[in-house]
């Protein structure tokens, strides 16, 4: 049994990982920042505490760490899922839309890594798992500040990793295609076939797939797996 922290938790491909890691018998909380009723729902249906901070500040992050450890335990597993979007082609792409993303996509992974990382090596061991996407690896039009994010994380990933590999910690990142979430669901039914129609296998993925690949790289079995992204996308992209 470990401890596990899960940010942005509380729906979607986040909800779903939570969901499998107390499957599998792990303490686990999740945070959110503005979504409160579906917080509350969440934690009212599995149990699983659900803390509210903004992982794009720094000072948030370290405090709200210190409550999780409180109620559960040190961090052995940390789980950097949280992002936003905010959508636009470049030239109309204003700087709050900019810093927004990057803060939240890639700032706050600093931000999460930078509050447990030292727990983690006074403990010898550890497991970072970022969620990366698609776009960070093939870029999106509109997406710049998305893509550009995503990207981000995958180097941020294969140098941490190298950093603490002699100290039983690993660190690696999940790049999903299209999943089957709320937010994709409600696309307009003419674009959801267009985005399959560029999916080999045919279909979106679905967020328990993407949790069971997050349960693997966290296990004693991934201890020699660091530094790695894994593609999730049905085939959408290879390299």
């Amino acid at each position: 049994m470990r401890t596990v922290l899960i940010t942005g938790g509380v729906r979607g491909i986040g909800a779903a990982i939570a969901r499998a890691f107390s499957a599998a018998g792990h303490r686990v909380a999740v945070t959110y920042f503005s979504r409160k009723e579906t917080a509350c729902a969440f934690t009212s249906e599995t149990g699983i505490p659900s803390f509210a901070w903004d992982v794009a500040d720094y000072a948030a992050c370290q405090k709200g760490v210190e409550v999780v450890v409180d109620q559960l335990g040190p961090i052995e597993v940390l789980i950097n899922n949280a992002g936003v979007t905010c959508d636009a082609m470049f030239h109309k792409m204003t700087v709050d839309q900019w810093k927004t993303v990057m803060e939240t996509n890639l700032g706050a992974v600093f931000n999460m890594c930078h509050t447990v990382i030292n727990s983690m090596r006074e403990r010898q061991f550890g497991r970072i798992i970022t969620i990366s996407s698609v776009n960070g690896q093939k870029g999106q039009v509109g997406q710049v500040n998305y893509s550009a994010s995503k990207a981000g994380v995958i180097g941020f990933t294969k140098a941490l990793a190298q950093e603490v590999a002699t100290k039983g910690i690993t660190v690696n990142a999940l790049a999903p295609g299209y999943i089957a979430t709320d937010m994709t669901q409600a696309l307009p039914p003419q674009v959801l076939e267009k985005i399959v129609a560029q999916i080999p296998v045919g279909r979106l993925g679905a967020p328990e797939e993407i949790a069971q690949a997050a349960l693997f790289l966290a296990s004693d079995a991934a201890a020699f797996i660091t530094g790695s992204t894994l593609s999730i996308n049905g085939g959408q992209y290879l390299h």
